[in-house]
């Protein structure tokens, strides 16, 4: 019974995030907090009307980025020391998730959007990069389409620029969670990661609540994302949640692939697409290839 409890709980809440041990008891702790450096500097950014916690590691140009449904910064692992070896990473707990409150107000896209700018111009930045992953991802997209002058590259991972974008398997499993499963969630990593830096713990099964009630609207942002001006990186893996032929359709939109790059890459635009192999939607931040691939893409010549 327990078991089959977990395997519920696996099918409903992976599309959001990518801590692929947390359907198991541990006493270890959550993957990925013993890797992150030290930040020199952290807090609260007052935006809209809420408080938005934010983290930052290294120096140099921002990078803003973006965790997945019900995880929190720590996710990022190893890639937050190897994206903030060359410059100023900006971690943010979106609203309900790690150190940020749920708020009393519907989550939403564009509602995380917002705060993401809001935290941009607390810090005193006029633009930065934006990277983020499935829920982070769905995110940053927002930001890149709300606030296009506070954006200079974006990189979305593993996210889907609509509803339909997602397997029908995921999409089911996302909108079936309840804050029931709060209760069975408690000794797996994923809820000791909430746990060890939530300012109140009682407020997860809140956070389900409030990803699930988002995860019920539909959405489609084809005609936005055909208008965003940043320079693109999509980022998914081989067996992603998102489903391939979206992908393509996504690259498409942002003008990648309508043609043939010509022998010099004259056919090319700003848009790029990264495919990381032998790697699912559960595991890709497991190592530091999406770390690797963004900085490649951030640290190119303008084109």
């Amino acid at each position: 019974m327990l078991r089959r409890t977990f395997l519920s709980l696996t099918a409903a809440l992976a599309p959001l995030m990518a801590l692929p041990a947390f359907a198991q008891q541990s006493d270890q702790p959550a993957p990925g907090a013993a890797m992150l450096p030290a930040p020199s500097k952290s807090g609260y950014a007052p935006v809209n009307g809420v408080e938005v916690y934010y983290a930052v590691y290294g120096e140099g140009d921002p990078l803003v980025l973006l965790h997945g449904g019900l995880a929190n910064i720590d996710m990022f692992g190893p890639n937050v020391a190897l994206l903030a070896q060359g410059r100023q990473v900006i971690a943010i707990d979106l609203q309900g998730h790690g150190h940020t409150l749920p708020f009393d107000r519907p989550m939403t896209y564009e509602a995380m959007a917002d705060d993401v700018a809001g935290v941009i111009e607390y810090l005193g930045f006029e633009k930065a990069d934006i990277m983020g992953y499935s829920l982070g991802g769905g995110t940053a997209l927002r930001v890149a389409i709300q606030h296009p002058d506070l954006v200079d590259r974006l990189v979305v991972v593993s996210a889907p620029y609509a509803w339909a974008g997602w397997h029908d398997y995921n999409q089911q499993g996302m909108r079936s969670m309840t804050p029931d499963m709060a209760e069975g969630m408690k000794g797996t990593p994923l809820y000791e990661s909430y746990a060890a830096v939530a300012p109140d713990v009682n407020n997860f099964p809140t956070l389900i609540e409030q990803v699930t009630a988002m995860m019920m609207h539909d959405f489609d942002w084809a005609a936005e994302v055909r208008e965003i001006t940043a320079p693109t990186l999509l980022m998914v893996a081989d067996w992603d949640a998102v489903r391939t032929s979206h992908v393509a359709s996504f690259f498409e939109l942002l003008g990648g692939g309508l043609q043939d790059a010509l022998w010099d890459g004259s056919g090319m635009n700003a848009n790029r697409l990264a495919i990381i192999p032998n790697a699912t939607h559960y595991n890709i931040f497991n190592d530091t290839r999406p770390g690797e691939t963004a900085i490649a893409f951030l640290d190119a010549p303008a084109q």
